[in-house]
């Protein structure tokens, strides 16, 4: 039982001591500006959608067209990933022993967020004319 007191103890010491006050820590430089807070921007918008700069560089540029198709495809990988898990899932014995659980599956099964993801994104294409 001491062990166990000590340990409680110890554990308990521990939590308290995360919460304490640390002392400060002197540097002798100055930090420079981080590269990636001097190149952020706003995203800040008014009205009801944003502008496409907040999807970044790469679907900014992209129609919503093409977004709507990749949307598509992606929410079709999801519903095939789980149609098919399903059907493994129908054998005897293949929830006692996990074999209906499949890698490619599992990464198909991403495909749900995704598809999520960028059909806002060709939503907001959409309304700001691309």
């Amino acid at each position: 039982m001491s062990k166990f007191s000590f340990i409680l103890c110890a554990l308990f010491v521990a939590a308290a001591q995360a919460f304490a006050p640390a002392a400060p820590v002197r540097t002798p430089f100055v930090a420079k500006e981080s590269v990636a807070l001097s190149m952020s921007e706003d995203t800040y918008w008014e009205g009801q959608y944003p502008p496409s700069s907040v999807l970044g560089p790469i679907m900014s540029k992209m129609p919503s067209v093409t977004l709507g198709l990749l949307s598509l495809i992606f929410l079709g990988t999801c519903g095939f990933s789980c149609a098919q898990s399903f059907a493994l899932q129908q054998e005897p014995g293949a929830l006692a022993s996990g074999s209906w659980v499949k890698w490619y599956y599992v990464a198909g099964s991403f495909g749900g967020p995704l598809a999520w993801g960028t059909h806002v994104a060709a939503w907001i294409q959409r309304k700001n004319g691309m």
